[in-house]
């Protein structure tokens, strides 16, 4: 298997449609909420991603077929002064995963995060993911917790 993984770049169409591609194919999975994005998003998406600060993606590919993909954001964490960067997706296609392709793209994101001086990699998985929390687990992920006591960390939103 010929696989390497690339950064995206935004404003070249075939990346954009290939990370277009990529994440529908993770929205329309259970795991990513079994619906296809909708046409706006489709269609600005990739502008977006461009014009936000702090945001890159890191597609893999096998035989020049794209077949994975991460988002990411730069954040920052105050207790370190310190940026970090959040996984917001992880994707690889249904026939291609437990082939070592998240793997592939944690590392080069990890890079990434390195040369920019983060600090840590964050992300968020549901908790009935077996196969995505085994694969973040074995990259060395772990739950976040600042006091036993107090439990771990869960993951809150309001939509707008």
């Amino acid at each position: 298997m010929a696989l390497h993984t690339q950064l995206v770049d935004y404003h070249n169409p075939q990346q954009a449609r290939e990370l277009l591609d990529l994440l529908n194919a993770y929205a329309e999975d259970p795991t990513g909420g079994g619906t296809p994005l909708p046409e706006a998003t489709r269609a600005n998406l990739a502008p977006a991603l461009a014009a936000f600060p702090g945001a890159f993606s890191v597609i893999a590919y096998h035989d020049e077929a794209p077949v994975g993909l991460i988002n990411c954001f730069m954040g920052f964490s105050t207790f370190a002064a310190q940026p970090l960067v959040n996984l917001h997706d992880v994707v690889v296609l249904a026939g291609f995963r437990k082939q070592g392709i998240a793997q592939q793209m944690l590392k080069h994101v990890e890079a990434l995060a390195r040369e920019r001086g983060c600090c840590k990699l964050t992300l968020e998985v549901l908790a009935h993911n077996h196969p995505a929390r085994t694969a973040y687990e074995r990259f060395g992920f772990q739950g976040y917790e600042l006091d036993p006591e107090l439990g771990s960390a869960l993951f809150f939103q309001k939509k707008l």
